[in-house]
């Protein structure tokens, strides 16, 4: 059973009291109004069954076939499909018409409280997240017993990128549906990509230390220099970097430093630090 299908289940009206009005007194429940011929309701039910699964219990997803459940989507005068309506203790706190995105969809959620569960993480688990290469054999596992959730190939490119397995990982990204080659997730990946890729045949930190350290007006040195730290994790280092570039010529290649400050600005996960540099690239800029 998939992480997802474990806070996923079908309503009908003989069960609706117990399994959604008196669960939603301990656990928030999304009620998905939908129908088999609905495309709109496939483009959200996807999107609700991989929040149900990403926030591990924080809420659970209700489906309701109002062809099958007509008496039910009658009690509840739905008017349209998608339909979809949050219960907290026991009360329908709020709900919308249509299929929303993604993000709204997350905005909905923490507007109303919702907030994702911290997941109970086995032994083992533990062990191959502290280990990359071990990540890598259990996410392929997981592939490979569940190959048609991209969800999968997305977390597996991610854990390639972390052992330098570039090449797998780009065909994996490529690979993706739409809606997940958008997913911030996937937008990162690239960024990272096309980092690994200027370190092809660049010198090591140190023969760039060296060059930056005898003529600092060596952009060329400093970007990749910038850009190995930030592969290598020290992103403030990097981010430092470009920003001098900035300093001393916005206009260098093309406006290289300004884009590799963006490129980092999507890699680096430290959000407050990213705020910090964007407001200092924003000060040289405007």
């Amino acid at each position: 059973m998939t992480e997802a299908a474990t806070h996923v289940f079908d309503a009908s009206l003989p069960t609706f009291e117990q399994d959604v009005l008196l669960r939603s007194k301990e656990t928030p429940v999304l009620v998905d109004f939908w129908a088999t011929w609905c495309e709109p309701c496939k483009a959200l039910g996807p999107i609700l069954e991989k929040l149900a699964g990403e926030f591990n219990g924080g809420f659970v997803l209700a489906k309701v076939d109002v062809d099958k459940e007509q008496q039910l989507a009658g009690y509840f005068q739905i008017k349209s499909i998608p339909t979809v309506m949050l219960v907290k203790d026991g009360k329908i706190v709020d709900g919308f018409p249509g299929a929303l995105p993604e993000g709204q969809l997350r905005e909905f959620l923490n507007h109303h409280g919702v907030l994702p569960k911290e997941a109970v993480v086995e032994e083992a688990e533990v062990a191959t997240a502290a280990d990359p290469h071990g990540e890598v054999v259990r996410l392929r596992a997981l592939s490979h017993a569940d190959p048609d959730r991209d969800e999968h190939r997305l977390e597996l490119a991610l854990a390639l990128l972390n052992t330098g397995a570039v090449s797998e990982a780009e065909k994996l990204l490529d690979g993706l549906p739409a809606n997940l080659s958008q997913d911030d997730r996937a937008i990162r990946a690239r960024a990272r990509l096309g980092f690994a890729a200027l370190l092809a045949d660049a010198p090591p930190a140190t023969v760039l230390q060296a060059a930056i350290h005898a003529d600092p007006g060596d952009l060329r040195a400093r970007h990749l220099l910038g850009v190995r730290q930030i592969v290598e994790g020290d992103s403030q280092a990097g981010l430092e970097q470009f920003l001098e570039m900035l300093r001393r010529d916005r206009s260098y290649g093309e406006g290289l430093p300004r884009k590799a400050l963006i490129d980092a600005f999507r890699i680096v996960e430290d959000a407050d630090l990213v705020g910090i540099y964007r407001r200092k690239m924003a000060s040289l800029l405007f």
